[in-house]
């Protein structure tokens, strides 16, 4: 969390690709042919839920890349009216289902959470899935398995670390080996007073020519 935010209750922006694919598991015609006997009931009502949340994508694949203030017109004008559509339609579709219906499972999920689905239509910035958040991830969830031998709690802190860092200079477009590098010739020189200005939201490879010119 930003340290200048202001106090206010944060926002929920949930996951949409989460959502359907409780639903796609149900409506997967393509993995139930290979179970063969053993496949289960395609589901129509997932089947439908999952044509409706594709639509949105659609919309969100025509409006990528826009300002959000685009993206918010766009998302008010095209996907309020079928996102409305959407929860109208699954909480009819759930008042006619039993509690042990395998689709009452995520559409329970998705209405008990409509708020955070739904945050995407009054703020442009948020992004219709989490899918981005989760890419940046997997590098490093690729290693977890290196992680188990840092050799001790002091060492696995100090790989977070290092692994923090790293990450912050990827999110503020920096080369980590340049500035890992250029931070580790100057630190012992710069006064505590100044290690913000090494930061990786602070720092710039412009830096590193002004120091040799010193």
């Amino acid at each position: 969390m930003k340290a200048d935010r202001a106090p206010a209750p944060l926002t929920q922006a949930l996951c949409w690709a989460h959502a359907r694919r409780k639903f796609f598991v149900l409506a997967d015609i393509a993995s139930n042919l290979k179970r063969g006997k053993n496949a289960t009931p395609i589901s129509p009502i997932a089947l439908e839920a999952v044509k409706r949340i594709d639509a949105l994508f659609d919309i969100e694949r025509e409006i990528n890349g826009l300002a959000a203030g685009e993206r918010l017109k766009r998302r008010q004008h095209e996907s309020r009216p079928l996102v409305d559509a959407l929860g109208e339609w699954m909480r009819t579709e759930r008042a006619k289902l039993s509690r042990s219906s395998p689709v009452a499972e995520p559409i329970d999920y998705v209405l008990k959470r409509w708020d955070g689905f739904t945050s995407f239509l009054s703020d442009g910035r948020i992004c219709l899935t989490n899918n981005a958040a989760e890419r940046a991830l997997r590098g490093f969830a690729l290693g977890r398995k290196s992680w188990l031998f840092a050799g001790s709690d002091r060492g696995a802190e100090r790989a977070a670390f290092i692994a923090t860092l790293i990450t912050s200079a990827k999110l503020n477009d920096i080369d980590p080996q340049a500035w890992l590098a250029d931070v580790l010739a100057r630190i012992a020189a710069t006064p505590i007073t100044r290690l913000e200005d090494v930061l990786p939201w602070n720092w710039s490879p412009l830096m590193i020519a002004a120091g040799k010119a010193a």
